[in-house]
């Protein structure tokens, strides 16, 4: 067992030496009123909608998203550097990024950039949080409103079409579940069998392919 412990503690270390990215914006009358996002490196990501929320939506996305997220991070020298463009905007909501790695921590806060890797960071985490929103809608309809699937599919197909999706895997089984249940309508059924088809073949080529979510190559 000592021997066991012992090479389990660089282990350890190691893990709490990733680093670790966080999100949240805060905007009162909108809905919801506060989302946050907990990235860790290997790509885990949880979603919630209050601070302390402790049944956070959980997924993961995939290496090149997760590694094009962090490499955003890098070039914006882990938040060391200003990001609000000081502009007489209207509120947008209070943004805070936080970039963590053992004791180490950064963080800044804006309501509206014009830094272009700022920009890019702050629409990746955006696409998170609207992932996550609608499974949360897919799942809720999955559950107790049967005709109102179709709809929530059909949401999830729109932010496909506009590539605001990431973490497809998280949808996989909920999909798969519709396409097979006969109490649910079979427009429904056809669209969930359809969709979770083509986030497999997607997700088969990229890896095959090597490419980052731009398209381009690793």
């Amino acid at each position: 067992m000592r021997t066991f412990l012992l090479l389990l503690l660089p282990l350890l270390a190691a893990a709490d030496d990733a680093p670790r990215l966080f999100y949240s914006k805060s905007f009162p009358g909108s809905k919801p009123a506060y989302m946050e996002i907990r990235l860790l490196r290997d790509g885990s990501a949880e979603y919630r909608e209050a601070p302390q929320e402790d049944d956070p939506i959980v997924f993961k996305l995939s290496q090149p998203e997760t590694d094009t997220v962090f490499e955003l991070s890098n070039k914006l020298d882990h938040f060391q550097r200003e990001l609000e463009s000081g502009l007489k905007v209207a509120r947008m909501g209070d943004k805070t990024m936080r970039w963590e790695k053992g004791a180490e921590m950064h963080q800044v806060k804006f309501n509206y950039t014009m830094d272009a890797d700022g920009t890019a960071l702050y629409d990746w985490f955006e696409k998170m949080c609207e992932s996550a929103l609608l499974y949360i809608e897919l799942e809720r309809t999955a559950k107790y409103d049967k005709l109102g699937v179709n709809q929530a599919i059909l949401h999830l197909e729109a932010a496909w079409d506009r590539h605001r999706l990431v973490g497809r895997e998280q949808y996989l089984k909920l999909l798969d579940r519709i396409a097979n249940n006969e109490s649910y309508i079979n427009m429904a059924r056809e669209r969930a069998e359809k969709l979770a088809a083509a986030f497999r073949s997607t997700s088969s080529q990229t890896e095959k392919a090597g490419e980052k979510p731009d398209g381009t190559k690793q």
